[in-house]
């Protein structure tokens, strides 16, 4: 026979955490996620809702899990390569960051991918040919070069990158580099 709770229902209702200390900056990885509409926003499978649950594989998988979350990233964001999506330049500044944690199992792909969406000119070479293409409400050229403006505002951290003991990402970080100019 089971009793009845002795407690104040209204205090074991929810439990109670401290709040953080106004001013406080979250130190945990990917933390502004939320503060992207990716359900308003477009990948190249239709809406961007599954990015973050993309880029939390990448960040806190194995190296399998990461690995696979990476290239589904990829063909949603820089399909081939070279196309780059509308929720391309949301994706930039998480890979930056992802690309920055010793834990990330991929952070040369990261680095690669990277540079691929700075190199990106499909939409840009596509509407010198075609330039109807720019009249389009949804215009692909204006999210082109929102990409690779998002991949070049973080190019401070290259040098980081670049010293990194590892060799494969100093040589991704290094042809990232000449890709931006730096």
């Amino acid at each position: 026979m089971r009793s009845a709770s002795t407690e104040d229902p209204s205090s074991s209702e929810r439990p109670q955490r401290p709040d953080a200390p106004t001013g406080v900056a979250r130190n945990t990885p990917l933390s502004a996620l939320d503060r992207v509409p990716w359900e308003d926003i477009k990948d190249s499978t239709g809406s961007a809702a599954t990015i973050p649950l993309l880029l939390n594989g990448i960040a806190s998988g194995d190296a399998e899990t990461a690995r696979s979350a990476l290239n589904d990233l990829r063909k949603r964001i820089c399909q081939f390569g070279f196309v780059v999506e509308q929720a391309t330049a949301a994706t930039v500044p998480f890979l930056w960051e992802l690309a920055k944690l010793p834990q990330v199992t991929c952070r040369a792909q990261i680095i690669q991918l990277l540079t691929c969406i700075a190199d990106a000119r499909q939409w840009e070479s596509t509407a010198a040919v075609y330039p109807k293409l720019l009249n389009r409400r949804d215009n692909p050229v204006v999210w082109e070069r929102a990409a690779r403006q998002a991949v070049r505002a973080r190019r401070d951290e290259l040098g980081r990158l670049m010293t990194d003991a590892d060799t494969e990402i100093a040589r991704a970080t290094s042809e990232l580099a000449r890709s931006l100019g730096s």
